[in-house]
């Protein structure tokens, strides 16, 4: 049923086609009175409308009115939605079958924004260089909304829809009781969410290299600029996919490492509530004779060693789950760091050294209460809270059932089928959506820019806000991490794919750059919400407005700029 409404429709548009194509041979309709030119209506207006009006592919309906091309830009955007959301299907089966790595930070990201990439191909791949310059507005208008409406409207949507309680600084997962409380409901991200905040606001650097010339009131470097802004580009590209290629990676070392932490905080607190007495001296050295006695009170066979069964008796009411671990991970990392002879258990000498290790590794680490020395409750205590707060907003995911994936030949072949038709869809479309702009634009005298900036974002970016909203309403840490991720992800491969897509035109067909206003909006909301993004990992509800005022923001920022004061 979806797919005939689809073909209807298509159908549809042919058939406007042939209808729009039409034209009128003769000059004169007659009243039926002959002989008097005086009641001849002439159609010369309306012919000349028609000969003005240049069909996409010959056959693709196309009109001079304002109406008329209202309709076509609400089917066309229809159609791009509809690429996106293919497009969006295709890469999660993908995903769901080749995992991260190399498909899901390469591949996936680049196809997520191929619908933004190709309406800004094909605004300006054709036609004069008079007309490509007239035209490409639309798609800077393009870049510019999508990048804005993400960061803003989306990003404040989703504020709003996974707000929880905030306790201690934190959202509480599932917990909704403070209802629209400014600062006491909103929503928390891991520390992953914060770097790809950060790489969101770096990847404004190729927007300030070709502005240089503007700011420096020069004219005879503008081309070269636009260069070494496009290589710049390229390289953030190439960089940015390859961090995301290896970022399950980095953080699986990040996990380890603020596990092991834990586990290191949790014994020694453990081993300090049963000692007689401090685990170092004054000096810092290891205090041998309360740990001998530690040994000994452990060691329940008094056989000289500490076997695994004795070990886990000692890690027990360390709560480990908390970080996803169980007793028998504990006591491998007990037996990795303090069985040097390799022969399974622990004699008190390696227990000793093991100790003094772990001691000095606690001495090293930034506990909140610096004050006191490593071997006191209170500094390991904060020690272990610290590790426990380290791993939740690391954002762990052990804990989730991974189902295993039926029938991966078929679900390989509809994902190849879905990315097919939507790349198909985006490229046959873009270039009518965009001629139904600038038609619309010299209908009303609405700067085709406005027209872009506010509609076609909503076309071209409609499946990455539904999905990012839908994660958001699950009011959950990990929930949270994933959907503001993704708004930051689609902003910076819009800021480096399109951008160097765009780059790459007004390079090759020698337009002129002339986008001084649009870039300054872009760099204001990226770099803002960009460094707050990044500096914080809980966002009160009065951060979503904030967002939201930046949109409105920056239409009138533009429109002051351009039509105010007239920097373009």
């Amino acid at each position: 049923m979806f797919v005939k409404v689809h073909l209807s429709l298509l159908i549809l548009l042919i058939i406007s086609g042939a209808v729009y194509g039409r034209f009128i041979s003769g000059d004169l309709i007659s009243d039926g009175v002959h002989g008097r030119d005086s009641d001849v209506l002439r159609l010369d207006r309306i012919s000349a409308a028609e000969e003005n009006c240049e069909q996409s592919y010959g056959f693709l309906p196309c009109t001079k009115t304002a109406l008329g091309n209202v309709f076509l830009i609400i089917v066309y955007g229809y159609l791009m939605f509809l690429a996106a959301t293919y497009l969006s299907s295709g890469s999660e089966l993908l995903l769901e079958i080749l995992g991260p790595g190399l498909i899901g930070g390469l591949f996936l990201p680049m196809l997520g924004a191929l619908p933004d990439a190709m309406l800004i191909l094909v605004s300006g791949i054709s036609g004069s260089t008079a007309a490509a310059q007239s035209q490409v507005s639309v798609g800077m208008g393009l870049l510019a909304g999508s990048t804005v409406m993400l960061i803003t409207v989306i990003w404040g949507t989703c504020c709003i829809v996974g707000k929880c309680d905030i306790q201690n600084s934190v959202a509480v997962d599932l917990k909704d009781t403070k209802g629209f409380s400014l600062t006491g409901s909103g929503v928390s991200t891991d520390v992953w969410t914060s770097h790809a905040a950060m790489i969101m606001a770096v990847s404004v650097a190729p927007f300030l290299v070709v502005q240089l010339p503007q700011l420096l009131h020069s004219t005879s470097g503008r081309h070269l600029a636009v260069l070494i802004a496009l290589i710049i580009s390229l390289t953030l590209l190439v960089s940015y996919c390859l961090y995301q290629v290896f970022q399950p990676w980095i953080q699986r070392r990040r996990l380890a490492y603020v596990k092991h932490k834990h586990v290191i905080s949790g014994v020694l607190k453990h081993l300090r509530m049963r000692a007689l007495g401090r685990l170092c001296t004054d000096q810092g050295a290891p205090n041998i004779e309360v740990l001998e006695k530690l040994f000994k009170a452990i060691d329940e066979s008094e056989d000289g060693y500490l076997s695994r069964s004795e070990l886990k008796a000692l890690v027990v009411g360390i709560r480990l789950e908390e970080i996803n671990l169980n007793e028998n991970d504990a006591v491998e990392k007990l037996m990795k760091d303090f069985d040097t002879s390799h022969d399974q258990r622990i004699e008190m000498s390696e227990f000793i050294a093991g100790v003094a290790k772990w001691l000095n590794e606690a001495r090293g680490s930034k506990a909140p209460s610096v004050e006191a020395g490593p071997d006191t409750m209170k500094y390991l205590a904060d020690l272990h809270e610290e590790a426990r707060r380290e791993h939740h907003f690391l954002g762990d995911q052990n804990d989730e059932s991974v189902e295993a994936v039926e029938n991966p030949r078929s679900i390989a072949i509809k994902a190849v089928l879905l990315l097919l038709l939507g790349t198909v869809i985006a490229a046959v479309f873009a270039d009518p959506l965009v001629d139904a702009v600038n038609n619309f634009s010299s209908a009303t005298s609405i700067p085709s820019f406005f027209i872009s900036f506010i509609v076609l974002p909503f076309a071209t970016n409609s499946s990455e806000a539904v999905s990012a909203i839908i994660f958001a309403s699950r009011k959950k840490l990990r929930s949270a991490s994933l959907t503001f991720s993704e708004l930051y992800g689609a902003v910076t491969m819009n800021n480096l794919l399109c951008l160097s897509v765009f780059l790459a035109l007004v390079y090759a067909r020698g337009l002129t750059w002339d986008f001084s206003s649009e870039v300054l909006v872009i760099l204001i909301v990226c770099v803002v919400m960009g460094i707050f993004a990044s500096v914080r990992s809980t966002f009160p509800l009065w951060t979503s407005l904030l967002a939201f005022l930046l949109y409105p923001f920056s239409l009138v920022l533009v429109y002051v700029l351009d039509y105010k004061i007239g920097w373009s």
